[in-house]
């Protein structure tokens, strides 16, 4: 694997609290890794790291590069799309346009053109009158047309109506993403991205509690809906967590055997969102 971000040991310190604990990541070419973390986990500290914008303790290289001392020569091949992602609100579409194409070798007009022709967004149009969506939109346009090996995306559809999100995400899987580019996203509304990634991490604490490839996900965990008496077989094997609903249970295991398992109910491969729960959630209790 041709391994764009080595991350090991990662530690940033604000004061005596540690945003980053021993953080360690590591992400291939062609790959679409959800970053999935509550609130204060230390999300955001991780990417400002990989982006140059803060200073760390521990081994970080991104696209083979220190990302403090080289940062000028990384962001030719980095694009970044932040929650809020802020445009002067009196620029126009035309102007922003002009700007990266300014400021940027890498930037293709035409295909920032193309891609907005598809959209409502007038090419003269100011900042200011348009919404939310608009402007991510227009973001989404700027970036795409930059020919970048790693795009880095946190929250991006952050307060945008399901239309949008959906809209969003077809489209940087569809027009943007190939086997060449590495995207890493992070979002709470994990649902709506899970059939997009290809790798996911859960990060508590400054910690990576998971990391794994979504293919091999179901090889090591499990979800199994039980009846009553099948509870106390279950709950001996050690789950990570039990949910009850409408009279049945629901564990989750990790690395136990499936066939240890069939005898007790229905199998089922938990999803991230449930799996995320049962890692994090009882840290957070």
């Amino acid at each position: 694997m041709n391994e764009l971000v080595h991350a090991r040991g990662l530690v940033k310190r604000y004061g005596r609290n540690r945003a980053l604990d021993g953080f360690d990541l590591s992400i291939g070419e062609g790959r679409i890794l959800g970053l999935i973390g509550p609130n204060g986990a230390g999300k955001t500290t991780a990417l400002k790291a990989l982006l140059g914008l803060t200073a760390y303790e521990g081994e970080l290289r991104v696209l083979g590069l220190d990302p403090v001392r080289q940062r000028q020569r990384l962001m030719q091949d980095v694009c970044f799309i932040a929650d809020v992602a802020v445009l002067p609100r009196w620029l126009r579409v035309n102007q922003a346009l002009d700007y990266v194409a300014t400021v940027h070798p890498r930037f293709r007009r035409e295909r920032a053109e193309a891609f907005l022709a598809t959209t409502e967004i007038p090419s003269r149009a100011r900042v200011k009158t348009l919404s939310k969506g608009m402007i991510t939109q227009l973001h989404l346009a700027l970036i795409m047309a930059i020919d970048a090996r790693l795009l880095v995306l946190d929250e991006p559809t952050l307060g945008l109506d399901i239309l949008f999100r959906k809209a969003f995400y077809r489209t940087l899987l569809n027009d943007y993403f190939d086997e060449h580019r590495t995207i890493l996203v992070t979002t709470h509304q994990v649902e709506e991205i899970e059939y997009i990634l290809t790798d996911v991490v859960f990060i508590d604490h400054g910690r990576a509690v998971l990391a794994e490839p979504m293919d091999t996900l179901g090889d090591r965990y499990c979800q199994l809906v039980t009846r009553r008496e099948h509870l106390e077989a279950a709950r001996a094997l050690g789950p990570l967590r039990e949910e009850e609903g409408f009279g049945r249970h629901a564990f989750i295991f990790e690395d136990v055997p499936r066939e240890r398992l069939a005898p007790l109910g229905e199998l089922r491969t938990p999803s991230i969102s449930d799996l995320f729960v049962a890692k994090v959630g009882g840290s957070r209790k």
